[in-house]
């Protein structure tokens, strides 16, 4: 009876062993993106809490991805390589995930460059921003958690393995390619976002200067000031609604298929 048992514990602890050996690849994956993954790799969340959440999307996905999962083994070579790929792996997750917040930055920078609004209320956070940005990357965020985004990452994760298997490099020429494509992607949707602020911009410096050419004595500039910020502000209550769900469904397309992903 007492041998039974304890065979029953040692097979217990090596399948525990295993579990732990093949869920050790996932975790460094997983940690390396929620360094920068929105809402969730924020600087204003704690390490503690980071760290919470990256063993509890490992708990989610190890299972799934065990199979496929290389035996980790204590000796230099291997184990490097598997921490560096798998380390790389989850950066280029997160830096995709992360170019796109900050799309919402730049759209709200060149919106409140375009209304006069740059630096207004922007101290307030980790790095200093216009309050427009603030608003947008708020707002975004709140609409991605909302609508589930721990569970397109948790997919978002297990679909990374048929784009980067465990423990392998990805081509450095491919992984530019995908670099250069996705922040261009970055900026073609900040500057789409940020465009009726950009028209608002013009038609009003234009409408001034044909103020101004009129009445040269009167100061354009101190009538004009409250006017536009005013119409920016007005703009942004009008089209935030708007603007938000073009945000979120580019962010949906990468979540749920990462075109480009170096293979």
């Amino acid at each position: 009876m007492t041998a039974d048992i304890f065979q029953m514990l040692d097979n217990v602890s090596t399948g525990m062993a295993d579990i732990a050996a093949s869920s050790f690849g996932v975790f460094i994956r997983v940690g390396a993106m929620m360094a920068l993954a929105p809402a969730f790799g924020e600087q204003v969340v704690p390490v503690r809490v980071r760290l919470a959440l990256t063993l509890a999307f490992t708990a989610i996905t190890a299972p799934a991805v065990a199979p496929i999962m290389p035996v980790t083994t204590l000796a230099p070579g291997p184990l490097v390589t598997l921490v560096t790929a798998e380390a790389l792996a989850g950066l280029v997750l997160g830096i995709g995930l992360r170019l796109l917040t900050i799309a919402l930055q730049i759209a709200g920078t060149i919106a409140a460059q375009a209304t006069s609004l740059s630096q207004f209320f922007g101290g307030a956070g980790v790095d200093p921003q216009p309050a427009m940005s603030q608003i947008l990357v708020m707002a975004g965020l709140a609409l991605a958690v909302t609508l589930g985004l721990h569970v397109t990452l948790a997919e978002l994760i297990l679909l990374s393995y048929q784009f980067f298997p465990p423990a392998r490099f990805p081509d450095a020429a491919s992984l530019a390619e995908w670099g250069v494509a996705h922040v261009a992607r970055a900026f073609t949707l900040a500057f789409t976002l940020a465009m009726p602020f950009v028209i608002l911009s013009l038609i009003f410096y234009v409408a001034l200067g044909a103020i101004n050419k009129a009445m040269p004595q009167l100061m354009v500039a101190f009538v004009g000031a409250p006017a536009i910020t005013w119409a920016g502000l007005a703009v942004l209550f009008l089209t935030a609604p708007l603007m938000l769900p073009i945000w979120h469904e580019a962010f949906l397309g990468f979540l749920h298929a990462p075109e480009g992903l170096p293979r």
